[in-house]
């Protein structure tokens, strides 16, 4: 199993950036789809963004698009999630993830191979 390991977390205000760091152990990491995941208090652990294994395709939910970019390096086997013009609402725990299988564009909740431990993002008003 990959071993993902999350940075970059922290306590910010509301319209300030964030940017969180997962690295992966994997040696294939290349080949594999990244998501991106949040879960607050009280609520289900939901899509963020996530990126393809190759071409750089991205795909963002909603309440993110526009605000947030997740973009990956191979050579360190890291991706990132930049957070800008974050909100009180973006406040959770947010986990990197792996996609199941190799050579995929998209990693939703049901087709996730491995999660990391989660890094706390809170944002105050």
């Amino acid at each position: 199993q990959v071993q993902l390991v999350e940075s970059g977390g922290g306590l910010v205000q509301a319209g300030d950036s964030l940017r969180l760091s997962c690295a992966a152990s994997s040696s294939t990491f290349s080949t594999y789809a990244m998501g991106w995941f949040r879960q607050a208090p009280g609520k289900e652990r939901e899509f963020v963004a996530c990126i393809s294994w190759s071409r750089g395709r991205t795909y963002y939910a909603g309440s993110v698009k526009g605000r947030f970019t997740i973009s990956r390096d191979n050579a360190k086997k890291t991706v990132y999630l930049q957070m800008n013009s974050l909100k009180p609402e973006d406040t959770a725990v947010y986990y990197c993830a792996t996609a199941r299988g190799p050579y995929t564009d998209y990693v939703g909740a049901s087709g996730v191979g491995s999660w990391g431990q989660g890094t706390q993002v809170t944002v105050s008003s």
